[in-house]
């Protein structure tokens, strides 16, 4: 179920922020906020978008911060819109429920989405229980090893591409393959290796596989539409990136997996 947030954006993220940052014209503030807010889509568990405090001042994560960032600097209050999986994103974009998303492309996506080029690029890879016998990722794909990966995330199309044996198990969201894990009813769980690590600091002896089997592009998504916006969330991506906003939020967010494209 999504958890619904809504708050003015103030402030500066503690990196600090550039103060010549541009204006919007109006034509681009109704592509990026129609209704008035800057509604960013976003799914839990998941050190690149939101990982949700107790309050949401105490939230963190990439996207989370940028999007907050970006309402700042054209002008609208910020409205989280938070999901359990990237999936979920997807089907809440068929019903106009948000105005722009941090996460990569894949050919569902690419048909209904404008993106920025990468924001930061993380690995793709396995996390594997404690006691598992599992310990190269060639060894996964075998014969009867069944692998979770979160509905909709990019993972998927990767483990589409690459597995020739083993059966991929959908999960509801990241956070729910600790429990897939731990009960058993999946050998293994695939997803970008900043989830990944993030699932394995809550089961002792679990381990993210050495290598990868993919990367993960973190983008800013506009819908198909919107195009009057892309020009400012191209030059925002860049500016973020120069100004260190990126690196302060990867931080922040306590973000590990960041991988060379």
């Amino acid at each position: 179920m999504r958890a619904w947030f809504t708050a003015v954006a103030v402030g500066f993220l503690a990196a600090g922020c550039a103060s010549n940052a541009s204006i919007p014209s109006q034509g681009e503030r109704q592509a990026l906020a129609p209704t008035g807010k800057l509604r960013v889509a976003l799914y839990t568990g998941a050190p690149a978008s939101i990982v949700q405090g107790a309050t949401l001042d105490e939230s963190k994560g990439v996207g989370f911060d940028l999007g907050k960032e970006l309402a700042r600097r054209i002008g609208v209050p910020f409205e989280p819109v938070v999901y359990p999986s990237p999936g979920a994103i997807m089907v809440g974009l068929k019903s106009g429920e948000w105005d722009l998303a941090f996460f990569g492309p894949t050919p569902e996506r690419d048909s209904v989405l404008n993106f920025t080029e990468p924001l930061l690029v993380i690995e793709h890879g396995y996390l594997v229980p404690a006691g598992s016998p599992i310990s190269t990722i060639d060894a996964v794909d075998r014969p009867g090893i069944r692998i979770g990966a979160p509905q909709g995330g990019s993972v998927n199309a990767f483990l589409k591409r690459a597995l020739k044996n083993a059966t991929v198990v959908a999960s509801p969201s990241v956070p729910a393959g600790e429990e897939m894990l731990k009960s058993g009813k999946v050998d293994a769980f695939a997803a970008n290796k900043a989830n990944l690590y993030g699932l394995s600091d809550k089961m002792p002896g679990s381990r993210v596989l050495d290598g990868r089997i993919g990367v993960d592009e973190v983008a800013i998504a506009l819908p198909k539409g919107r195009e009057n916006g892309m020009a400012y969330v191209r030059k925002y991506a860049e500016d973020v990136k120069a100004e260190g906003l990126v690196k302060a939020a990867i931080q922040r967010a306590g973000l590990r997996g960041a991988a060379d494209k």
